[in-house]
Parts: structure tokens; C-alpha cells; sequence
């Protein structure tokens, strides 16, 4: 029954990337779209991409109903709430859009070249101690964004300013890791999702997650921050958001299609496969969280300055 109320609900059900191709937001949206049967949709899953501000076009485009009905989804993350709580998306707050489902956890992680001479976190933050100007480190987002904020954290335990930073603002993972291949930049600061992508192709180095334990699968021989001497973890969520104009009845359509499809063993596995972690929020109790989080942001960016 579900299954038919789906398929009649949505037109042309999307997934709205709010990045460009390649980064953990797509990640996101092609997990959905492999499992997104187990939920009890028939129809295909269509991705599109509308990159900009880390989410900000993505998010103006959906609040002003440019974009994104009742057949949309758009991806959201931590950074995402990070700079609902820094003010970057202007005067939006969460109450603009309607949270549907966060499907799994994602961790930080630092990534160097295959052939870079730094083979861990301490010989990064020397070497940049020495000299900020020959290490330039490549994150999504400005100064005060997610990414950015993650070696912020390490570096005060290396006693590095961060404000001496050889810093190139990017647009998410694909970006960031285009650009470490290029030696555009020496360094990335992203998501643990986008090195599992990535590492397979065996051309980079990740010298550290940002999780309390080693992280399962092919990051496994990865050590965490923590065991370096650097006590800085960084969790964050994944998941989707949708048009604040949307119904109830195509809203709790959504809620029970997702409920149902993180309940199935074929979600598990995409989840696995896509780097994930397990995270299971939808519907009230998922906006509660957000609420929560984005409060907790907006102190920890008080604390360092990054706004008032």
C-alpha cells in the first residue's frame, strides 16, 4: 500500500546534491537512490546538482520555493547546520524547511598525496609551525566553516594559529580531492566518507580520522586523531531536508518511506558500502536534534570568536 501511495504522490521524485559531484553530500543521495526501493518506492530516484555556499544556494532556492516541491529532498550535514548557526545562510533558521530523515554519521579526517613527505599529524602541524606559507590546506568552505574548523582544533593542540593558515576555500569533497591530485593544495581537511571514495584509488594518504576509535572498513588502519596526542573528534550527520511549502500528507509520506527503508538489511549494506555510520533520526524527534545541534554550533563558534 505504501508502495502505491508513493508512486502516485511524486511526479518526478529528486535529489537535490547541495554541492558539486564527488563530495559526501553525493554520497548521501546515492544511497538513498540505491535503496530507496526498500522503502517502498517504485519510481526512479533522480539526482541534480545545485551547488553554491556550502548548501546556501540549495537551501535559498527551496525556502523561496524557486526549487524543490513536494517531490524534492535536499541533502544536508553538519556543515550545513554549522552555518545555519554562524548566520552564513542570512536570517534562515531551522524552522524554514521541514527535517525529514538523517540516514548515518560521517567523521573528520585529514588527507595528504600519496607522496607527500608528512606521514602523520605531527609532521604536518611541524612542518606548518615552520612555515605556514609552504603547506596550503584545501577545505570546504571559508574561514569558520566546518572543514576548516576541524585543523583549527588540531592545530591549537600543536600550538598553531589558525590564523596562520595558508588556507583556499573550495566547494565540497570532489573539489577538495581534484585539487589535493592537482598539489593545488598539500592538505585536505574533509569527511571520512569522502577518503573512503577516494582511498581505493590508492593516490592519497589519510594521516587521521576524527572519531573516538578507529573507523571500520577501508579506513581501518587509519589512526584517530586521539591516539596522535591531538584529542579532537568530529561527528556529524547526513541527511535530507524538504520544501517548507510541502504538505503534511507528503511530509509524513517521506518520514514513512525512510523509517521503513533504514529498518531493511539493503540499507545496512548501501550504508556500509558508502562509508556511513549508523544514525537513524526522522520526522519531530530528528528536528529536536537539529535544534539542539545548531544551538550547540552557534556556542562553539561564540567560543572561537568566529561570531558574536
Amino acid at each position: 500500500m505504501l508502495g502505491l501511495l508513493c508512486q502516485s504522490a511524486w511526479a518526478n521524485p529528486e535529489c537535490i546534491v547541495a554541492a558539486k559531484p564527488g563530495g559526501g553530500m553525493d554520497v548521501s543521495c546515492k544511497l538513498r537512490k540505491k535503496a530507496i526501493r526498500a522503502g517502498g518506492m517504485t519510481q526512479e530516484l533522480a539526482l541534480n546538482y545545485l551547488p553554491g555556499g556550502i548548501g546556501a544556494v540549495a537551501w535559498s532556492s527551496v525556502v523561496s520555493h524557486r526549487r524543490g516541491g513536494a517531490d524534492s529532498l535536499v541533502t544536508f550535514s553538519g556543515g550545513s547546520l554549522l552555518n545555519l548557526a554562524q548566520g552564513k545562510y542570512g536570517k534562515a533558521g531551522i524552522a524554514d524547511v521541514r527535517w525529514v530523515a538523517a540516514i548515518g554519521t560521517d567523521y573528520g579526517m585529514i588527507v595528504v598525496r600519496k607522496d607527500s613527505p608528512y606521514r602523520n599529524l605531527r609532521e604536518l602541524f611541524s612542518a606548518i609551525q615552520q612555515d605556514p606559507s609552504k603547506v596550503t590546506i584545501g577545505a570546504s568552505g571559508t574561514v569558520g566553516s566546518q572543514d576548516w574548523l576541524k585543523i583549527a582544533l588540531i592545530a591549537r593542540y600543536a600550538k598553531v594559529d589558525p590564523k596562520n593558515f595558508r588556507f583556499v576555500a573550495l566547494e565540497g569533497g570532489g573539489e577538495a580531492f581534484t585539487a589535493l591530485q592537482a598539489n593545488y593544495v598539500q592538505v585536505v581537511s574533509g569527511d571520512a566518507s569522502e577518503a573512503a571514495l577516494y582511498a581505493p584509488e590508492g593516490k592519497f594518504r589519510v594521516l587521521a580520522v576524527l572519531s573516538d576509535a578507529r573507523l571500520p572498513g577501508v579506513l581501518a588502519d587509519v589512526p584517530t586523531a586521539r591516539e596522535q596526542g591531538f584529542d579532537v573528534t568530529w561527528p556529524l550527520i547526513r541527511g535530507f531536508y524538504m520544501s517548507p511549502y510541502a504538505s503534511d500528507a507528503d511530509y509524513k509520506r517521506w518520514v514513512g518511506i525512510f523509517d521503513k527503508m533504514m529498518k531493511s538489511k539493503e540499507f545496512e549494506q548501501q550504508r556500509q558500502i558508502s562509508g556511513l555510520f549508523p544514525f537513524a533520526m526522522t520526522g519531530s524527534e530528528l528536528t529536536e536534534y537539529i535544534k539542539k545541534t545548531v544551538e550547540h554550533y552557534k556556542k562553539q563558534s561564540q567560543e572561537l570568536d568566529l561570531i558574536r
